[in-house]
C-alpha cells in the first residue's frame, strides 16, 4: 500500500514537472513585457531611443554577457515598438486606399477627411 502511494507520488511529481518544461516547439517563454506603445508616437520614440541603446552595443568589439542580457531586454521594447508601427501601418494603408478610391469617383469631401487623417498619422513616423 506504502509503495503504491510513493509511485503514484512519484509519477504525479514527474508529470508536473515535465508539464513545466514542455512547450510546443516555437514558443519560447516569456520573460519580460518591455516598454508598452500604446501609440504611434510612443511606439516611434522607443524604437528611436532603443535602438540608440541596441547601437551603443554593438559598436564594442566583444559583448559581454551582461551585453547579451542588455540586447534580450532592448529587444522587448523594440519588438513592442515594431508591432505598434506596423498595426498602424496597416491601417493607414487603409485609409490611403480610401483616399485613392475617393480621388478616382469624384469626392472631395473624403479626400479632404481621410487625407488628412493619412498625413497625420505618417507625419509621425516621417518628420
Amino acid at each position: 500500500m506504502q509503495t503504491s502511494l510513493r509511485l503514484f507520488a512519484g509519477i504525479i511529481a514527474l508529470s508536473l514537472s515535465a508539464a513545466g518544461w514542455a512547450q510546443p516547439q516555437g514558443e519560447r517563454p516569456a520573460h519580460s513585457k518591455g516598454e508598452p506603445a500604446d501609440t504611434l508616437q510612443q511606439a516611434v520614440t522607443n524604437l528611436s531611443e532603443y535602438n540608440d541603446k541596441l547601437e551603443a552595443l554593438l559598436v564594442k568589439d566583444e559583448l559581454t554577457v551582461m551585453d547579451m542580457h542588455e540586447v534580450h531586454m532592448l529587444t522587448y521594447t523594440l519588438e513592442n515598438a515594431l508591432e505598434k508601427i506596423q498595426a498602424d501601418l496597416v491601417e493607414v494603408a487603409e485609409v490611403l486606399e480610401e483616399v485613392h478610391v475617393a480621388s478616382e469617383t469624384g469626392q472631395p469631401q473624403v479626400v479632404k477627411e481621410k487625407g488628412q487623417v493619412y498625413l497625420q498619422t505618417t507625419r509621425t513616423l516621417v518628420k
